[in-house]
């Protein structure tokens, strides 16, 4: 089962069996046990290889050791048949629907052996095939569903007011005009409007902003925000079906059902070699007319090469970008990764850091800036407030120790007060810090105050009822994002694109900094996906790079989503198939390089690999080779093949 852990407030989920079987296990009380509970599970799994394995070597022992060769041969010819039924039966079901491929040449090599009595390479043959296609789909498995994630967190019940009562109800059987209660903690179970009471909540996970919004009469609720502190009561105006949340669940869904399936790479070199390994078969045939002719190309021609180099490859790519921190869940991603021609990033959290820092202070009525910060961080202590926690870190960090404050007082979305060192300091939004003056501003002395502001996100602080001044704050953009956004139109992506729900001037200045011209702002979830689609209509292969809920459904409609996990919404994470697990989103240049270097190794490995077996293919159908020792020879071919595949680590 998934243990869930908090993390910096954003839930992650932790599948110890998933991490046991990757090998990442901490020392602990039966290892031992639990890795030859592993070993059980994938000779389950994976069961033809290796009774072929057992079959070859109980063959040997029976006509070899103990001399009885009828029994060892009879022996072979079962294993031959049993082994090699499920491979004949699942690719001719393939051929019926059209799928022309790499496993067709080994298809009939395992038949003619039947029929020729070759059963030592038709084991062979057998073992590798089946071998490979064990590697190909441990390469390219995938164990995650963020349906599955969101389904889990979405919410589930309401508390409705009902004259003087309360009841608890299904999310369900929530009516549009149904009075809810929210209280702390709660998560708002549809969309609806705030008709009593104040308080914050917490938005990040839905609309990729990281600071918690006040509340109050008349504002507006989306499902599956929660509330932080305060309660109030609110007025459904959607049901569950209809509200944001579910329609960010039906997003994901469609967009995972109609993501193509990638074409193996194998595949695509099969259409060409299988073609030309049944004419040299035939010409064998017609040059020396019999059918081991026949069986030593087949045998030779066995694509191994396809079938075992790009699996060898992949997981040595995954292995590699695993030490660079980039967990890659499926084989088709770190292949297709490498392609990409537009790669499209969330702004709040993945450009930049995610959190509002200090930008300026701007002291008035003789404060300075020091001093201003130190009674600041010092009255914010007490207070879990996204930029409460930005101005303590900030003064902490400037002045040292902070003094504790006394007769601390929050007003949920607006500010707090506090003493500090015998003076009254409140610190908050303009109309709270208004309300604690002992004498008001004129609308001159408001209007100056509102133009410091500048329109950016600003607390306001007053000492003992007189304005003090103004901390102005951003979100800053990550380290090295300019230099990324470079790299990437160096690699040859065609289009880089900031996708965000934002507004306009604050995107503006974001992707300014990071060389980004394509800004797409003030988007809701559905549009964010709408544009991943163009991108991928106008360059084939696209990568959108995001980490909260809002942005699951691009992750999910992109061909490679990219997730921020070291600090992201887990069921961003589940989506994407890709996650970098630390805070670093420059790693996305690393883990195209990867792909990029991983399928050069590949491609080389398939075509050496091919061209030597059409060399022993031309060789063999002269019949100058016979069935069992083309079987040795390509397993040499094979050995090469896997060295090559393993640099791609």
């Amino acid at each position: 089962m998934a243990d869930q852990e908090e993390d910096g407030g954003a839930r992650v989920s932790v599948d110890r069996a998933a991490v046991a079987a990757s090998g990442g296990v901490p020392d602990e009380p039966g290892l031992s046990v639990g890795s030859a509970v592993h070993g059980i599970a994938i000779v389950r799994r994976y069961p033809i290889p290796f009774f072929a394995i057992a079959g070859l070597a109980a063959g040997f022992v029976a006509g070899y050791v103990l001399g009885r060769h009828e029994l060892g041969s009879a022996i072979w010819i079962a294993v031959l048949v049993i082994g090699g039924a499920p491979i004949v039966i699942s690719t001719a079901a393939g051929l019926t629907r059209g799928r022309f491929n790499a496993d067709v040449v080994a298809m009939l090599a395992i038949l003619v052996a039947v029929i020729t009595g070759e059963s030592f390479a038709g084991i062979i043959i057998v073992l590798m095939q089946s071998g490979g296609e064990a590697l190909e789909d441990y390469a390219t498995g995938r164990a995650s569903s963020s349906l599955n994630e969101l389904i889990a967190r979405a919410p589930r019940k309401a508390i409705r007011r009902k004259g003087a009562k309360t009841e608890e109800i299904k999310v369900e059987e929530v009516s549009v005009g149904d009075v809810l209660l929210i209280r702390q903690g709660d998560i708002v179970p549809v969309d609806g409007v705030v008709i009593s009471g104040e308080g914050e909540l917490d938005e990040a996970a839905l609309t990729g902003e990281p600071v918690p919004v006040g509340k109050s009469p008349g504002s507006g609720l989306v499902s599956g925000s929660i509330a932080l502190n305060g309660a109030f009561e609110m007025k459904a105006t959607k049901i569950s079906s209809e509200s944001e949340y579910e329609r960010i669940v039906q997003l994901v869904r469609e967009a995972q059902r109609k993501k193509p399936r990638i074409q193996r790479i194998a595949d695509r070199y099969a259409v060409y070699f299988t073609p030309i390994t049944l004419l040299v078969s035939a010409l064998g045939y017609l040059i020396t007319g019999r059918v081991d002719t026949v069986l030593a190309v087949l045998v030779v021609a066995t694509p191994c090469p396809l079938i075992i180099a790009t699996p060898i490859a992949i997981i040595s790519g995954i292995n590699r970008a695993a030490k660079e921190s980039i967990v890659v869940k499926s084989g088709a991603s770190i292949e297709q990764v490498g392609e990409a021609m537009a790669v499209a990033f969330d702004k709040t959290g993945t450009l930049t850091v995610g959190r509002p820092v200090i930008d300026s202070i701007i002291p008035v009525n003789q404060y300075s800036e020091e001093k201003l910060l130190y009674l600041a961080g010092s009255a914010e202590q007490l207070s879990s407030h996204a930029v409460a926690k930005s101005i303590v870190a900030e003064a902490a960090s400037r002045s040292g120790n902070l003094e504790v404050p006394a007769k601390f007082m929050e007003t949920p979305g607006s500010g707090v007060t506090a003493e500090i060192g015998g003076s009254s300091v409140s610190i908050g939004s303009f109309e709270y810090v208004l309300n604690t003056l002992s004498r008001k501003l004129s609308e001159e002395e408001s209007g100056e105050l509102m133009r410091k502001g500048g329109g950016s996100l600003a607390s306001f602080i007053s000492v003992d009822g007189v304005m003090a001044g103004v901390i102005l704050f951003k979100d800053k953009i990550r380290p090295g994002v300019d230099s990324m956004v470079d790299g990437l139109r160096r690699m040859g992506v065609m289009e880089v694109v900031m996708l965000t729900g934002d507004n306009r001037e604050n995107a503006s200045i974001i992707a300014s900094s990071a060389g980004i011209t394509n800004v797409q702002s003030n988007l809701l979830p559905s549009q964010k996906v709408e544009f991943i689609k163009e991108l991928g209509r106008r360059h084939g292969t696209t990568v959108m790079v995001g980490d909260g809920i809002n942005d699951a459904p691009a992750l999910a409609s992109a061909t490679i989503g990219i997730a921020m996990g070291a600090h992201g919404s887990g069921i961003s994470s589940e989506s994407a198939d890709m996650v970098l697990l630390v805070d670093d989103v420059t790693l996305v240049t690393e883990a195209i390089r990867i792909s990029r270097r991983m399928m050069k190794v590949a491609r080389q490995s398939i075509v050496v690999g091919l061209g030597l077996s059409v060399a022993l293919m031309v060789i063999a159908a002269f019949g100058y080779i016979q069935p069992a020792l083309g079987a040795i020879m390509q397993e040499v071919i094979d050995a090469s093949v896997i060295l090559n595949a393993l640099r791609a680590r």
